[in-house]
């Protein structure tokens, strides 16, 4: 490759000469870590110089790693974040101290090792991925928060050895990877347990808990559900962010009034595994005090630079975009919506092909506006074809061009009272903000 290739030159060797999942699916996967492997080794072994943070979990993982992020940065740590995908910029995947990668940087990564590219045939992600960790080793990252891609046991981040491992929860999602079943896609998850690595549950599941209490005996892992050491509880949800009330498990008062920026009554989950894991890494030496805490969890967007969950993009009418997408976290933004005071609400949606889309229709509010648009990908599904689902279903649904189109025409007629709301896919939400 020419080394003079500019950014977009590079992007667009990056998306459209390698198999990338979020735009062509699953002819993009990877069955094994054989690639990364080669990748790395050829690189020398960037992961093994990293004191790393590893997530898994169907939902919750992004927001975990941004709030664990953020904290570590108010304790004064120099820390990596590896989070996907991305919605504006690729180099949002890859973050130190909240700060972007530089073009720069992303523009030598590619051009100096294209011909290991063309020797190894790596997925856009692998690509990604050892591109991440030589970034946080050549920077001297003092921590790197690693969010997994889809799954865990063969998701290219899981050639790690943590220090400490995080699984956030546990729901239907990319089935056709990893699944059918609760209890089997757990066990994709519990692929990122280590040997004698302490890993964290945040969410207690029924369904699944054995799953890790198997996964961690066999790795002679220790294993904490965070639920059994911390309650958290809502003190109050408001679209500027939560305040908590959380004790140990015997009722006792740990953090009076803790506040974040985040907003969703699920964070409060999220907040219990965080919790669990700012104890495990104080075990040995406090380097997470209460200040350092309190401070992270209140400017988690402005320190680990975290956009697109609820985040308001316009006040009059008021416009929020969120990015869940899969059953479960669609689930959550209907009880979310629900919280708030609106006269009508337009949603703007859209999703990919290869979801189940009849399901997700059945999950979505009756008595709302919805305007559809396919997300600007290989993968979106036909804003017609999605219409007739919504009609079917009996909503009241408007098909679009384009997804700006789609929230012009909804804000257009949308009253100061109204409430937009856009959601359905990461894709929809990334052409919004």
């Amino acid at each position: 490759m020419n080394t003079k290739l500019d950014y977009p030159q590079t992007l667009d060797y990056l998306y459209n000469q390698l198999p990338m999942y979020q735009r062509v699916g699953a002819a993009a996967m990877k069955k094994d870590l054989t690639n990364i492997l080669a990748l790395c080794a050829a690189l020398g072994n960037p992961h093994k110089k990293l004191k790393a943070i590893h997530i898994a979990g169907t939902n919750g993982k992004g927001s975990t790693a941004h709030i664990l992020s953020a904290v570590l940065q108010s304790a004064g740590l120099k820390t990596g974040l590896y989070t996907s995908p991305h919605y504006r910029d690729f180099r949002e995947r890859i973050k130190i101290d909240g700060q972007l990668i530089s073009e720069t940087a992303v523009i030598q990564f590619v051009a100096e090792h294209k011909t290991l590219f063309e020797k190894i045939q790596p997925s856009f992600f692998e690509i990604t991925v050892a591109m991440a960790f030589l970034h946080f080793a050549n920077e001297e990252v003092d921590i790197a928060v690693i969010e997994t891609g889809l799954g865990g046991r063969l998701d290219s981040t899981n050639i790690l050895s943590p220090i400490l491992s995080i699984i956030t929860n546990i729901s239907y999602d990319h089935q056709q990877f990893l699944g059918d079943t609760l209890p089997q896609i757990a066990r994709e998850k519990a692929g990122i347990i280590k040997p004698k690595t302490p890993v964290v549950i945040s969410e207690r599941q029924e369904e699944v808990a054995q799953v890790f209490e198997e996964a961690a005996a066999l790795h002679t892992a220790p294993l904490y559900f965070a639920e059994q050491h911390f309650i958290v509880q809502e003190k109050d949800i408001a679209l500027g962010g939560n305040t908590y009330q959380v004790f140990d498990k015997t009722g006792k008062l740990l953090y009076d009034k803790l506040e974040t920026d985040l907003y969703g009554n699920y964070q409060s989950k999220n907040l219990c595994g965080v919790l669990q894991a700012v104890k495990l890494l104080n075990e040995e030496k406090q380097i997470i005090d209460e200040s350092a805490l309190r401070q992270g969890l209140k400017q988690v967007k402005l320190l680990a630079n975290f956009i697109g969950r609820w985040q308001v993009i316009t006040q009059n009418p008021l416009t929020i975009c969120d990015s869940g997408h899969n059953v479960a976290g669609l689930r959550a933004m209907v009880k979310q919506l629900g919280h708030l005071s609106y006269a009508h609400l337009h949603i703007i949606i859209g999703m990919v092909s290869d979801k189940d889309h009849d399901k997700v229709i059945r999950l979505l509010p009756k008595a709302a506006t919805y305007h559809i648009a396919k997300p600007n990908i290989p993968r979106g599904m036909d804003a017609e074809a999605l219409l007739k689902k919504f009609k079917k279903a009996d909503l009241e649904a408007y098909a679009y061009s384009s997804v700006p189109a789609a929230l012009r025409a909804a804000q257009s007629i949308a009253t100061s009272d109204d409430l937009v709301f856009v959601g359905g896919s990461i894709f929809v939400v990334a052409e919004v903000l």
